[in-house]
């Protein structure tokens, strides 16, 4: 059955009509390409799926049946670009490349494109990348891992994708993708002047400027405007064409030959040199930026009419009447059987199972399991009692060995071995190649470990300050933790990142070296993040973090308190109190698991990193003063066992939370309303948090901070207003504000 023609199709329909078609603007032969003519007409085909899809969305749309209708029209010349690389070549693709999908597709047996896209319109559960959860390019089969809608995020992990690459090759045995493969990722004009896009390209070509391997092919995809706002002509060239580290190369993207000969030199120089290429792809954005965008707002209606007659499905036309390849007839049989054809499978996507529930739409949130591949380890323990640091630095020590595949990368990491030491001689030990030194770029770093693990491997990030990961954090939300979600489970990128945070450092600080800011991390479905109080607690999270990573395919965040690192003493100075021995290789913490120090009913304490150490202190006075107590530590401040602290804390009078971090979304919230939910009376409940403030500098650091005379204090009264309640002595409540105090 004939489908109503949309407005958006009147030109290609009066060219049809016409046999009027525009002359390609290059002389390019087949022969002279390597083109053959079937291959064109296959290009062609790809081109008119990916338009009549663009086309049937707004027509879905209007019923009510499709909810996404960014398209690619405008953008089809990179069908010429798939067909030119490999079907086994990771591609990370700019959100215009359904035609390059649909090529690609068509190199590997057994695919049905345009239902998958249609599904994908449809939001049907059956979809076979997002399973119904976003309207994404994508594919396990073609190589393809689905991005979202973020500008420009995917580009940092194709940098690491390209990387890792190289990696493997010293690494040895393993990877998801061939050695000889080359990484592609596209992205727009706009996108392009993003900070993400622009620190992955520093990096890359900062890497490939020192012999790095890097079989990178970043394609720009320049329609000359960012939904309303145009980019500078020439801007993108001028940015590009002696950028170090990168080969630039320019193709009109209206011409299927020129941007499939511009493809195959890029294909060929990040083959074969192991080094990336920038191509520069003009085409035109058509229809507007999306369904939703009256583009007739911010152009004219002669700069609307020109783009329109720069429709490259007009020079596709007009390339194949010029080489005698098809008729106008055969043009026409195949465009509108396309538009059938679509429209008919269109109409079975439509009626397929939708997602229903939450438990539906969460189910891809946590990736599946897989077989670890841990060593047993074969060296002796040195159980010395030492602080953090050195602990730290024997389980890493022991974690590259026996995990082959794991990687670690961050500033400073290598020759220094961390600002704090904590990675000393990894890197003497283990080669360059595996304890990586970064340029300094947190997306970047978070990028890179993002590469790797979707190529295998296990990496262990290292930023430098929690301050320092606020700027990349989009990177853990908007990449890493997303991915499974995204890809039904199919893609995964397993990392564990270390991140020196919290406050308390003497000597040395201010905002950006003493951050207790970490709601940003508690907020990231499926995110594990782990805080250890002391040095045996941090070697087991750390080991649980890794096995984590490596057998249930988890991001995981490990955050260490710097004030602890070196920490020896608890009461007074070389007491050593605080030094621990290393509980070696199979020690590890799961997820929820809790600590606990004292068994005292009248009151326990709820804490976490610091604020278990500055309990401790505290507990020596209160203890003093007669009052029995526990101190339950959290070490995870993500997926916390909310039963479990409440079976921990349900036998004592009175219940103090003590964190060191904001009281405005921080943890303490959250347990405080779990143990309300679970029948815990509000008058039992207390708790102590740090002011919502940046920390200073100098004698100041910790004002705004839980200290040991504050836990006292408020522990008193906490213990002092359940006296009163039972009929002991009156005691007066002081009228003094404590740091982030409140009753509940």
């Amino acid at each position: 059955m004939p489908i109503d023609p949309l407005p958006q199709e009147a030109l290609f329909l009066t060219a049809l009509r016409d046999d009027d078609w525009p002359e390609p603007a290059s002389d390019w032969t087949l022969d002279a390409v390597g083109l053959d003519a079937p291959a064109l007409v296959e290009l062609f085909e790809s081109q008119l799926m990916s338009r009549h899809l663009d086309l049937h969305a707004r027509r879905l749309q209007a019923r009510g049946e499709a909810f996404y209708t960014i398209g690619s029209a405008g953008h089809e010349g990179n069908a010429a670009i798939a067909h030119a690389l490999r079907p086994t070549d990771p591609a990370f693709l700019h959100y215009r490349d359904a035609a390059f999908l649909i090529q690609r597709s068509r190199a590997v047996p057994g695919q049905t494109p345009l239902r998958d896209l249609l599904l994908s319109f449809a939001a049907s559960a059956e979809d076979p990348i997002s399973g119904g959860r976003h309207k994404v390019l994508g594919s396990k089969t073609l190589n393809i891992p689905p991005q979202t809608s973020t500008i420009a995020s995917h580009l940092p992990k194709a940098m690491g994708a390209a990387y890792g690459l190289g990696l493997w090759r010293r690494v040895k045995d393993g990877g998801e993708w061939p050695a000889d493969s080359v990484v592609l990722c596209s992205f727009g004009d706009a996108s392009f002047n993003h900070s993400t896009a622009q620190g992955a390209l520093n990096a890359a070509g900062w890497a490939a400027y020192q012999g790095s391997p890097m079989p990178l092919v970043m394609v720009c995809e320049d329609n000359g405007i960012g939904i309303s706002t145009p980019t500078p002509s020439g801007w993108i060239e001028a940015s590009m064409r002696s950028r170090p580290g990168f080969h630039y190369l320019s193709c009109n993207g209206l011409d299927l030959l020129d941007t499939w000969c511009a493809s195959c030199e890029a294909a060929r120089i990040a083959r074969t040199r192991k080094q990336p290429v920038f191509l520069h792809m003009h085409c035109v954005r058509l229809f507007g930026h999306a369904g939703s965008d009256a583009q007739q707002a911010y152009l004219t209606p002669q700069q609307i009419k020109t783009d329109e007659a720069r429709d490259p499905l007009l020079f596709s036309a007009g390339l194949l009447r010029r080489h005698g390849v098809l008729d106008n007839d055969a043009i026409a049989t195949l465009y509108h059987a396309t538009s059938e054809r679509v429209a008919r499978v269109a109409e079975e996507a439509i009626r397929r199972p939708k997602l229903e529930t939450a438990e539906q739409v969460m189910a891809s949130i946590v990736p599946p399991s897989r077989p670890g591949r841990r060593r047993l380890w074969q060296g002796e323990v040195d159980t010395t009692p030492a602080p953090m640091a050195k602990l730290l630095n024997q389980a890493l020590q022991r974690l590259m060995s026996c995990y082959p595949h794991l990687v670690m990368a961050g500033e400073d990491i290598g020759r220094k071995g961390g600002v704090y030491g904590v990675t000393q001689k990894l890197q003497a030990n283990f080669g360059l190649h595996r304890v990586i030194d970064t340029l300094l770029d947190e997306q970047s770093i978070l990028g890179l470990g993002i590469g790797l693990a979707q190529n295998g491997l296990i990496p262990i990030l290292e930023i430098q300050f929690l301050a320092y990961l606020h700027n990349a954090e989009d990177q853990l939300r908007g990449e890493a933790a997303t991915l499974s979600f995204f890809s039904n489970g199919q893609y995964t990128n397993p990392m564990v990142v270390r991140i020196a945070g919290l406050g308390y450092q003497k000597g040395f600080g201010g905002h950006f070296h003493n951050d207790n800011a970490i709601a940003v991390l508690r907020d990231i479905p499926g995110l594990l993040v782990a805080c250890p109080s002391n040095a045996a607690d941090a070697v087991g999270l750390l080991q649980e973090a890794v096995r984590l990573a490596d057998e249930e395919q988890r991001v995981v965040v490990l955050l260490e308190p710097i004030a602890l690192y070196h920490n020896r003493d608890l009461l007074e100075t070389d007491d050593q109190k605080w030094c621990f021995a290393d509980p070696g290789p199979d020690y590890r913490l799961p997820v929820g698991e809790l600590g606990q120090w004292g068994e005292g009913k009248e009151l326990a304490i709820l804490t976490y990193g610091n604020g278990v150490h500055l309990s401790r202190q505290a507990a020596v006075r209160l203890e003093a003063d007669g009052i029995a107590l526990r101190i339950i530590d959290l070490r995870w401040l993500t997926a916390i066992d909310h039963d479990a602290v409440h079976r921990r804390v349900s036998d004592c009078t009175q219940i103090l939370v003590v964190g060191e971090c904001r009281r405005s979304g921080s943890v303490s919230e959250e347990l405080i309303t779990a143990l309300v939910e679970r029948g815990v009376a509000s008058e039992r409940l207390h708790r102590l948090t740090a002011e919502d403030s940046f920390i200073p500098l100098g004698r100041a650091a910790t004002a705004t901070l839980p200290s040991v005379a504050s836990i006292i204090e408020y522990a008193q009264r906490a213990v002092g207003t359940a006296s009163k309640r039972i009929g002991k002595p009156d005691e007066t409540m002081s009228d003094k504000t404590l740091a982030g105090s409140d009753k509940v």
